[in-house]
């Protein structure tokens, strides 16, 4: 074979794979109003994307599966109540993609340690992911205390979101 034929031969899966189109990507961009706020109704269970005082989306959530009342200690099946801040972001999360929520703050964890407790902590905002789907059928309020919405939306969020905007999560 001469050395033509090899390199057409070697770039022909490259080719091949470009035809077909990319793959389908978790990883989204957005160009929009920057968000300044997330806000949470536990109450309603609704989740708003803010900036300044305009609505730029809202979601349907999914809470902790005890999920009237703020959260006191690790594994009370609440999400917590207050202002906490966006702190990490998980490309790798069990849930499809995660944003962190700083909880707990330090009231929460004094409360916490004064009744001999663990505040808990590794709350997010995250889609369900596969364990979710197994975990949750028909549920609306299954995590351990996160705040959950599905794949396609977190996808939307996580493009959207950048770390250090607040988190207001109202029973």
């Amino acid at each position: 074979m001469n050395r033509i034929s090899r390199r057409a031969l070697s770039l022909l899966p490259f080719a091949l794979l470009a035809a077909c189109g990319a793959p389908e990507t978790k990883f989204k961009s957005y160009d929009g109003p920057p968000v300044t706020q997330i806000v949470v109704n536990k109450g309603e269970r609704r989740m708003y994307l803010m900036s300044g005082r305009t609505v730029l989306k809202a979601y349907d959530v999914g809470l902790g599966n005890e999920p009237v009342g703020t959260k006191r200690f690790e594994g009370d099946g609440k999400t917590p109540e207050g202002v906490y801040f966006i702190d990490r972001f998980n490309l790798n999360s069990a849930y499809h993609l995660s944003l962190g929520v700083s909880y707990p703050n330090n009231l929460d964890t004094a409360y916490a340690r004064s009744q001999g407790l663990d505040p808990g902590g590794d709350i997010f905002i995250h889609g369900w992911g596969a364990e979710g789907h197994r975990l949750a059928p028909g549920k609306r309020d299954w995590t351990a205390g996160c705040i959950a919405v599905r794949d396609e939306e977190i996808e939307e969020i996580y493009a959207m979101v950048q770390g250090g905007i607040p988190v207001v999560i109202n029973g």
